[in-house]
């Protein structure tokens, strides 16, 4: 078994596509429209799967805004250079919501932004990807 995608519903997908291709170095990797259904699609990330896990952005026709709820954590991308990242992501006119630097009790460093639409992406910093 393997994670596929995670789904995110947004109010805005152009909006959002802009963020996770600009913001975050995503790839729009395919959209679909289904007027039929009223909603759109589109699914981005680094890589296609099964390769890759993807992020699914959905978009229902006429839906601007979502209640985020208490359930909901966030989405983790490992970075070779958090604070290079939070930079990148300022520089892009994207929010930085907890600067880099340690985790609390530990020593790896982490960040956190946050996407158009509310949801949490934090930043896990990983030297080998350098």
């Amino acid at each position: 078994m393997r994670i596929l995608h995670t789904m995110l519903r947004v109010g805005d997908l152009d909006r959002s596509i802009d963020f996770y291709t600009r913001v975050l170095g995503m790839k729009l990797l395919r959209t679909s429209d289904n007027p039929e259904y009223k909603y759109k699609l589109a699914f981005l990330g680094y890589g296609s799967n099964p390769d890759h896990a993807e992020i699914e952005l959905t978009y229902n026709y006429g839906v601007d805004k979502y209640d985020m709820g208490n359930a909901y954590g966030h989405i983790a991308i490992g970075v070779p250079d958090a604070y290079k990242a939070c930079d990148d992501v300022r520089a892009n006119g994207g929010a930085v919501t907890r600067e880099a630097g340690p985790v609390k009790g530990g020593k790896t460093v982490i960040a956190f932004v946050t996407d158009p639409d509310g949801y949490k992406i934090e930043f896990i910093e990983r030297k080998e990807m350098a």
